[in-house]
């Protein structure tokens, strides 16, 4: 779950990124996407500052979610690829089902927020596969193995051990 945790705050600013591009690049507004988000806490009609605010209590909670979902879903082998894969999945239901009945969220541009989606499962992926190489036991490595062993040879009293390999 850690990994999880991990992954989804790490993927939770680069996720953004598409989107943000699309608006400065198109003229618009590059809080339009926030804002949206923080609409579905507290509807349309809050000012917004609120809404800004909002957004980073809905996007922390979805991102960490998401990336909890992903740390038990995704394979060990190819977890950026299955990660971005995963985000086509996770934009099918947060844009496609539930951001379909929302005014704000619908309103967005589509593809910008498919984009984002793909862009946090991929960096989720990332962060997933690698904190669970770093955590895997590697051969050759660890105690009893001959590697743990040359390195603890006992010496002979005033001499240097000898240097491992």
């Amino acid at each position: 779950m850690r990994d999880g945790l991990v992954a989804g705050a790490v993927a939770w600013g680069p996720s953004g990124v598409p989107s943000t591009l699309h608006a400065l690049v198109t003229g618009r507004s590059a809080l339009e996407a926030t804002r949206a988000a923080g609409s579905v806490l507290v509807g349309r009609g809050a000012g917004a500052a609120v809404q800004v605010a909002a957004a980073g209590v809905v996007h922390t909670a979805l991102s960490l979610g998401w990336g909890v979902v992903l740390s038990f879903v995704l394979p060990g082998r190819r977890a950026v690829l299955w990660g971005a894969a995963a985000g086509l999945g996770i934009a099918a239901l947060d844009l496609g089902v539930v951001g379909a009945r929302i005014p704000a969220v619908r309103a967005l541009h589509q593809p910008a927020q498919w984009a984002d989606h793909v862009a946090f499962g991929a960096v989720a992926g990332w962060v997933i596969g690698r904190r669970r190489a770093a955590q895997a036991p590697r051969a050759g490595v660890g105690p009893g193995s001959a590697r743990s062993r040359a390195r603890t040879r006992p010496t002979v009293a005033g001499s240097t051990p000898m240097a491992s390999t």
